[in-house]
């Protein structure tokens, strides 16, 4: 059940896309540039984006210096992490860990006119459609969602200010041109554009980060984190968080033992596993049924082999 094969592990391609459509800021870097002409310096600034049709939509303060630079030199890159929310980041921090995260290179591209207009209706659509899969979630749904310090969908509130705040934004495409996967020890991996673009975003996505969140804040979720690891893969893991969530399974890291050293002891340290659901997770639903379902099956195991079954 837990082996990495293609069936229980995302490619490349898909975890591109999953960052993407999970986060909405990250950093543009354009050249900097004045009447004379290009220079050769960078300029970085964060900025709030979302995704229509596989290609990011950048908004950019109208006072912003990537507005004259883009005049320019239309040539920018852009850097997306996946959101590491609350004690996660802490965590990670801790043992240098990064997040995994995507670098693109392409074209800043300005929307003029209408289509400036025809991008904020996507923008409000994307939002009004998170927000209506979280309204009519059930109460299992809204349990693990409210138990994180984000709120229900930090992803669409912040998007929701580029539409109701007094800010002017300049609406730019973002044309792709090369996309690099760069994983959370630092190795990077080139994508094709081609299966980046022949790949859907996860259903989740939109919703990770306060997943992740709510399971990492609730002590008797963590509790069950670690069963999952005793349970399913024989390791006694002391502490557990969840790492990351898709609709093929989910990636925690444990504090487990590490091997034995020369002089007999052994440490604690954090390892990464992957836990795989019997079936694909369609939307959120689906997913905290299939958790459910996991953490009754890993105590049922537990207390059978204690003796308590």
């Amino acid at each position: 059940m837990m082996k990495g094969n293609k069936q229980t592990v995302l490619t490349f391609a898909e975890k591109c896309k999953n960052i993407l459509a999970s986060n909405w800021q990250g950093n543009l870097n354009t050249i900097k540039a004045d009447a004379k002409g290009s220079k050769e310096e960078i300029y970085t600034s964060k900025v709030k984006y979302f995704v229509k049709k596989g290609r990011p939509y950048i908004w950019v303060p109208e006072k912003d210096l990537h507005n004259v630079n883009a005049i320019i030199d239309e040539r920018g890159s852009f850097a997306v992490a996946s959101p590491f929310p609350g004690p996660l980041a802490n965590l990670l921090r801790s043992i240098k860990k990064v997040p995994a995260q995507i670098a693109l290179t392409g074209d800043v591209v300005p929307l003029k006119g209408e289509k400036v207009k025809l991008a904020a209706e996507s923008l409000r659509e994307t939002i009004s459609s998170e927000r209506k899969a979280i309204k009519e979630s059930t109460y299992s749904v809204s349990g693990i969602l409210s138990s994180s310090n984000l709120g229900f969908t930090p992803r669409s509130e912040n998007l929701q200010e580029l539409l109701d705040g007094n800010e002017q934004y300049v609406v730019y495409k973002f044309n792709l041109s090369s996309c690099t996967y760069v994983d959370s020890n630092g190795g990077t991996h080139e994508v094709d554009l081609e299966h980046v673009a022949a790949c859907k975003a996860d259903p989740l996505s939109p919703f990770s980060s306060s997943l992740i969140d709510g399971i990492n804040q609730s002590e008797m979720r963590r509790r069950a984190l670690i069963l999952f690891c005793i349970t399913y893969l024989n390791r006694n893991a002391k502490d557990a968080f969840m790492l990351s969530v898709d609709r093929k399974g989910f990636d925690v890291l444990g504090k487990v033992l590490g091997p034995v050293k020369i002089d007999g002891s052994r440490e604690y340290q954090w390892k990464e596993f992957r836990f795989t659901f019997k079936e694909e997770a369609r939307d959120l639903e689906s997913l905290c049924r299939q958790l459910v379902e996991m953490e009754e099956e890993a105590l049922k195991n537990v207390s059978s082999f204690s003796g308590l079954g």
